[in-house]
């Protein structure tokens, strides 16, 4: 079997039950074998060690609900569940309301007047009430504020999707006449599309992490990266990446680590994207997208926000809020048994590679020898359906769906094969999960059997992806 996780590290298989990662590249599956690399090992078993993003502090200065503020920053965990309400005690309430109001009344035309000069000069948010929808909503003000603090940023900016975020952060910067994009492949499919496709009026240049500096023009506005990559969960040095942008904003994509695993602001990124759809919301239940970043920026982008109407609903705004409450919890939980799973498919004939990042967290992405389409017929726990970070969990192909608007070739330069599945672990069962998994990779090797099926070399890529 070949079983080589690309992207990240190399996996062995073999039989028995340990298996530990070393930061060198190495991944031992079986007997509690452990491949150590220069920067000593990461041992995966209960679960993957989350790091200090998962356990040391975000935010400063955090206001006491009694009024005034502390000095004391606190853990991410403590911040999940308070950051956003700190004012709900003092105002008589336990759960955040919920202001479906799209206007507001105001008998100071005059002020309101100056509050709207205000927002259009600098997008800052209008101090005192609100005015109107598209201007803000208090609900979804309490969500921005949440993930601002998680990701250790000054703000954040919620939209309708991920898309519509990601749409404003070009939208900016093509105002600045910046309209060229380096961007590092695999992004999210259609985050791909609509660089490639120039919709937006952007040149966007696909690079290696190694090639950004080179890349750069006079005219980049900025340069893109996703890591944990979507679907092969290739990792990058966002550090090193950020020094080699210069003065050009790097966006770092953190839909598939969260703040949990990872706060891309800490190593040099000036924008953090996320689909907030996923693990934000956690549930499948909402539809929305934020931009963390500092407040020069956020300005620019609620006046985007304002002018293109891709505002997010007080209800989706809400139900985030919520879910940032048990994002850390639910990120750990469904990381320890996804790393089990990696290291069960790792020592699997059925598998021809998994892809797990180093970091951690709840992705799998694993190539099979057998018939992918076969696997997602055959769950029957396991929901076959595209996106991911919900408490269940989700199969898919990306080369049939997410990915499939990528241009073939593209799309498997980038690593995205045709016998790759992308597999969002939920908060179910590790041994239920596996067994469903194992029913369906059974059913995809008799099939293959019977219809001549099996490894087909055309469709293996030598080499890592980079990451």
């Amino acid at each position: 079997m070949d079983a080589d996780i690309r992207g990240t590290r190399d996996t062995g298989s073999g039989s028995g039950g340990g298996f530990g990662f070393g930061s060198g590249g190495g991944f031992a599956a079986g007997g509690g074998d452990t491949r150590t690399g220069t920067g000593g090992t990461t041992h995966i078993g209960n679960g993957p060690d989350v790091g200090t993003a998962g356990t040391g502090s975000a935010g400063t200065g955090i206001p006491d609900p009694r009024g005034g503020s502390r000095p004391r920053t606190r853990a991410l965990a403590t911040e999940a569940v308070h950051a956003g309400r700190e004012d709900l005690a003092r105002n008589g309430l336990h759960a955040a309301p919920i202001d479906l109001s799209t206007t507001y009344p105001s008998y100071d035309s005059r002020g309101e007047a100056a509050r709207i000069d205000a927002f259009a000069a600098d997008g800052a948010e209008p101090e005192g009430p609100p005015v109107y929808g598209r201007l803000g909503n208090p609900t979804v003000a309490r969500f921005e504020t949440a993930l601002a603090r998680l990701e250790g940023t000054e703000s954040a900016v919620a939209f309708a999707s991920g898309m519509a975020a990601l749409s404003a952060v070009l939208l900016v910067r093509n105002a600045m006449g910046l309209r060229h994009v380096v961007a590092v492949r695999p992004l999210y499919g259609c985050s791909d599309h609509l660089l490639t496709a120039g919709l937006l009026g952007s040149e966007v240049t696909w690079v290696d992490p190694a090639g950004i500096e080179d890349a750069l023009r006079p005219d980049t506005g900025l340069v893109m990266v996703e890591s944990p990559a979507n679907p092969t969960l290739a990792e990058i040095d966002l550090r090193a990446v950020a020094h080699a942008c210069g003065s050009v904003p790097l966006l770092a994509d953190n839909t598939f680590a969260t703040p949990v695993l990872q706060r891309p602001a800490e190593q040099g990124a000036r924008l953090v994207l996320h689909s907030a759809t996923k693990y934000l919301g956690g549930h499948g239940d909402v539809m929305a997208g934020v931009v963390a970043c500092d407040e020069e920026f956020a300005g620019r982008l609620r006046q985007v926000r304002f002018a293109t109407g891709g505002v997010l609903h007080p209800l989706a705004g809400y139900l985030l809020l919520r879910g940032l409450s048990t994002l850390p919890v639910r990120v750990r939980a469904a990381s320890a048994s996804a790393a089990e799973l990696a290291g069960r498919l790792a020592a699997d004939p059925r598998v021809a590679r998994v892809h797990y990042p180093r970091i951690g967290g709840a992705m799998i992405a694993f190539e099979v020898h057998g018939d992918p389409h076969e696997v997602i017929a055959g769950v029957r726990l396991i929901t076959p359906a595209v996106s991911l970070g919900s408490v269940d969990s989700l199969i898919q192909h990306p080369a049939s769906i997410s990915h499939r608007i990528v241009a073939e070739g593209d799309r498997r330069g980038a690593g995205v094969s045709d016998r790759l599945l992308r597999l969002s672990v939920g908060l179910e069962d590790v041994e239920d999960l596996w067994a469903d998994l194992d029913g369906a990779l059974g059913r995809a090797t008799e099939v293959g059997a019977v219809t001549g099926g099996g490894r087909n070399p055309l469709e293996e890529h030598a080499g890592s992806v980079t990451g």
